[in-house]
């Protein structure tokens, strides 16, 4: 999942980056207001973390700004603003939650990983594939009983196509949501990541469950659909 972190804290919003790229997320950082809003309008984010008390722009106009021009990506709201009524005017705004500073790390990613499955309609935080089972919190990917060995890579590409699955997922939505926006677009690391990806799939199965569509882009099959 990739997600934008925007607060003006530049330590602490290096120590986010830090902590949440260890739980598997890819992060991008917006250290104002005004640039966290541009972020967050020209791309698709899995969520965004947004502080209230920015230098430049307060956070609940960002907020305003995003969801009345049709941006509905999860919103955390993260602030040490903790007073009901912002809590309150936040939510009223269209955020996903709201977290009070400080906070827990585990908690946090507890909470970042609910609302993007609320996202995606999902009830169960275990994405169920016929026999391929993907469990976001402990980043693990399983083939009925058998552990498929994934790179956190690998991993973060897998549960992307399974939270979109059935659909067709074309290379440039895979970067947009699992590299962040330092990605070097004219690599060849995604084509290697999804070979990688493929095979240890097939290797667990027995079979090609990553599909190639050619011209459009990757689809996971469901072995329980002959």
């Amino acid at each position: 999942m990739r997600l934008l972190v925007i607060e003006d804290d530049k330590q602490l919003a290096a120590e986010m980056k830090t902590g949440l790229e260890r739980q598997g997320f890819s992060i991008d950082i917006a250290n104002t207001g005004l640039a966290g809003e541009e972020k967050a309008y020209v791309t698709d984010y899995d969520a965004v973390l947004l502080d209230l008390n920015l230098p430049d722009k307060d956070g609940l106009a960002i907020l305003s700004f995003l969801r009345s021009n049709g941006r509905n990506m999860p919103v955390l709201i993260v602030s040490a603003r903790d007073a009901a009524r912002e809590r309150a005017a936040g939510l009223d705004l269209g955020a996903d939650d709201y977290i009070v500073k400080p906070f827990d790390f585990i908690e946090l990613t507890s909470r970042i990983r609910a609302v993007v499955r609320r996202f995606y309609g999902r009830t169960n935080p275990t994405i169920m594939i016929g026999s391929l089972s993907i469990d976001p919190a402990i980043q693990t990917a399983m083939w009925g009983k058998e552990a498929i060995p994934l790179s956190p890579k690998e991993f973060d590409i897998l549960l992307y196509l399974a939270e979109r699955h059935p659909e067709i997922v074309s290379n440039e939505d895979i970067i947009e949501h699992t590299y962040n926006e330092e990605f070097d677009l004219f690599s060849s690391v995604l084509r290697v990541h999804i070979s990688n990806l493929r095979r240890k799939l097939l290797a667990a199965s027995g079979q090609n469950l990553l599909i190639t569509i050619k011209g459009k882009g990757y689809c996971l099959w469901n072995d329980s659909e002959r």
